[in-house]
């Protein structure tokens, strides 16, 4: 899911690199119109870029959904007694 997403972005700008290079490496010496042309497509690709790396997918999970298993109460307090452990080691006295 994100190794796609991540793909397309630096597929888009990939293409938009290659178009903004070629047009001011050797396109322009033929056409300048064609390079001017070229660089505002490259312009565009950016934002196009960054909307497509950010669209949501079908498997993807949102920042609003639920989490997927709720912390029990008894979990939890197992969590606390293992921190409290963590944090009464011997020889921490005094720090």
């Amino acid at each position: 899911m994100y190794t796609r997403r991540r793909r397309r972005y630096f597929a888009l700008m990939t293409v938009c690199l290659t178009l903004f290079i070629s047009a001011w490496a050797f396109v322009r010496l033929f056409s300048v119109p064609l390079a001017v042309a070229m660089c505002v497509i490259a312009a565009a690709i950016p934002p196009i870029a960054v909307i497509v790396a950010n669209k949501r997918e079908a498997d993807d999970r949102w920042w609003d959904e639920e989490a997927a298993k709720p912390v029990e109460i008894d979990e939890f307090d197992e969590l606390l007694w293992e921190e409290e452990l963590r944090n009464d080691r011997p020889g921490d006295e005094g720090l």
